[in-house]
């Protein structure tokens, strides 16, 4: 397997764009609320789909070395805009504000992707890779909509969140209160718009060539910058929570989890996967919540445990 490296990342970058910009074929979908970016790049000799669902604040050009490196392997690789982040639509008029009306609103999202673009474009095997909240809208849609994936992959999901300071009864009810009088639409509080962080205070990763390349994308295009969450993406967010404790899934599921995560609370990651008929949990020591985006000796960890649980499916 090819793995790109921190070392050679920096040299790469002509590659890697001239990739994203002549081989990942990028448009909108139209949804009766406003349009869902989306890209899909399929090698000649693909054997496998991989559909991205990515984190919070992310989208298809933050994902740029992993769409590269997974064509280079020969897998087809498919990646949406969640709704209110990257390039697809903004429903506040601060587009900085993350909101959602209700969660599973991003798995219809993901079910209209998959129906009117995925599979059309591919036929065989399909694996969903998740981060984050991406990995928690796998998972919602894996279990609300039939499909025909063959396995899910998550990248420390987000099956429960760190409150800081707050404790997580008290976040629960102020975020549930705030939408019962209509303030859904605001900041919760400590939350504001986009502002990056020092590689040296950051919480995501411990490489900071690849913490660097997200920061410069992110500056050379405001568009895709997302600041923090509303009182309604809490309580939605909480409301999955919970819900999720009684979800099971059909198909085979490996949690990749962050031991230093602070990001995610990674207890809920172990209560789930015990809920699963077939799951695996590994925690990848001395690893930040980024683990898709971490240096090379964690990063090549996790990838590797993908290929293999993607040559492991049928």
């Amino acid at each position: 397997m090819f793995y790109s490296s921190e070392q050679a990342l920096l040299e790469h970058q002509t590659h890697i764009n001239d990739f994203f910009t002549h081989h990942v074929t990028k448009q909108h979908l139209s949804t009766p609320n406003g349009g869902l970016y989306y890209g899909y790049a399929i090698p000649k000799q693909a054997h496998t789909a991989i559909l991205i669902s990515s984190g919070r604040i992310e989208g298809l050009d933050k994902y740029r070395e992993l769409m590269w490196e997974l064509y280079k392997n020969n897998y087809a690789v498919f990646i949406l805009d969640h709704q209110g982040q990257g390039r697809s639509y903004r429903s506040l008029k601060n587009i900085h504000k993350g909101f959602v009306n209700v969660f599973s609103d991003y798995a219809h999202d993901l079910a209209l992707f998959d129906s009117t673009i995925v599979n059309k474009q591919w036929q065989g095997k399909k694996i969903i890779l998740g981060h984050s909240m991406g990995g928690a809208i796998a998972f919602d849609y894996l279990t609300r909509f039939e499909h025909n994936y063959s396995g899910v992959f998550l990248s420390a999901p987000m099956f429960d969140i760190y409150t800081k300071g707050t404790p997580k009864p008290i976040a629960k009810l102020v975020a549930s209160m705030a939408c019962l009088i209509g303030l859904n639409k605001l900041y919760a509080f400590g939350q504001g718009d986009y502002k990056p962080e020092p590689f040296a205070l950051n919480t995501l990763t411990s490489s900071e060539v690849r913490y660097q390349l997200f920061r410069q994308i992110y500056q050379q295009e405001p568009s895709v910058q997302l600041g923090g969450v509303t009182y309604g993406w809490l309580n939605a967010a909480f409301q999955f929570i919970k819900q999720a404790q009684s979800s099971r899934l059909a198909i085979p599921m490996f949690i990749a989890s962050a031991q230093l995560d602070t990001v995610v609370d990674n207890t809920a990651q172990h209560t789930i996967t015990h809920l699963q008929k077939s799951a695996t949990l590994e925690t990848f020591t001395d690893a930040k919540h980024e683990l898709l985006f971490e240096q090379d000796s964690i990063r090549k960890a996790v990838l590797t445990r993908f290929y293999e649980f993607c040559r492991s499916l049928t």
